[in-house]
């Protein structure tokens, strides 16, 4: 069973753990959930109904955002999801679903949207890796042989890149949600949506503009920040990736001969649920079985 938990909503997955496939989904959103035991609540709920009966369970493991606790499993953010603030998740996940505490795993939500899109998606196989969600803000994720790196050569401080200092800000200021309104608004005066702005982009100059120079800005980062990992291939998710033929063509152009290619996600909101996935495999070995467990309802 693996989680994926955003700023606003949960999905939970019933994966089988020899394909990466996606057996059962569901998902809800967070909106009315402020308390700790409510989040809890409806993590179970969820679990529950992904499982469906199937009593044959390894284990959970849980895409979260980061700063997250993964030994304890606890998070550490303060600036959202705040009921969770050094609260133990693992603890309550496990007295509601009847299982052991270390039946539960907790990893960072953008490695995991890039291990999935590595174990079953847009860049399996591929032996350096990068992963980027492209949304409010920018996730970044490395990975070699299958493996999320935070260190090394050519990786950045902790593996991120968002407040990577870049230009005159940092590289979340060129890449985000913010900067693609922002660039829109300061040409037409008009206040609009990054889905509403590449609707307009085939009838109108400066919504096709705005993402050309997203494309560069990307593709520029893409070169300084990221092409020192040496990676195969980088990965694109989240929503601004969803209008790519907007902005890939710029983006390509100044990665141009650096030998990496830039794609698109293949698995969307489903890599985070299989790439939980992934790392509970290449955490407790190639598809072991634990014993068959049930879910307390």
């Amino acid at each position: 069973m693996t989680f994926d938990v955003g700023g606003s909503h949960v999905s939970a997955g019933l994966i089988d753990l020899a394909n990466l496939r996606v057996v059962r989904a569901q998902d809800a959103s967070l909106v009315g959930i402020d308390t700790f035991e409510a989040f809890a609540d409806l993590l179970h709920r969820l679990g529950t109904q992904a499982a469906n009966g199937e009593t044959d369970i390894a284990g959970a493991s849980l895409a979260v955002p980061f700063p997250f606790d993964c030994e304890t499993g606890m998070s550490l953010m303060e600036h959202k999801l705040t009921a969770l603030y050094r609260k133990d998740l693992r603890g309550a996940l496990a007295d509601r679903f009847g299982w052991n505490r270390d039946q539960f795993r907790f990893l960072n939500d953008a490695g995991a949207y890039l291990l999935g899109e590595v174990g079953a998606g847009a860049v399996k196989g591929a032996k350096r890796a990068v992963g980027l969600t492209l949304g409010t803000g920018i996730g970044c994720a490395f990975a070699i042989d299958g493996v999320q790196v935070r260190e090394g050569e050519g990786v950045p401080p902790g593996g991120e890149i968002w407040d990577y200092p870049y230009g005159d800000g940092t590289v979340e200021d060129l890449i985000s949600t913010r900067a693609v309104k922002s660039d829109y608004l300061a040409r037409t005066g008009s206040d609009l949506e990054v889905s509403a702005i590449a609707a307009a982009a085939d009838k109108e100059d400066d919504a096709r503009e705005v993402f050309e120079t997203f494309g560069r800005h990307l593709g520029q980062v893409l070169r300084d920040v990221v092409a020192p990992f040496r990676p195969d291939m980088v990965v694109a998710g989240g929503g601004i990736a969803r209008s790519a033929w907007l902005f890939l063509p710029a983006a390509e152009k100044e990665i141009s001969g650096l030998g990496f290619c830039l794609v698109q996600s293949a698995l969307w909101d489903q890599a985070p649920l299989v790439g939980a996935a992934h790392f509970w495999r290449d955490q407790l070995g190639e598809v072991r079985k634990a014993p068959a467990v049930s879910i307390s309802t």
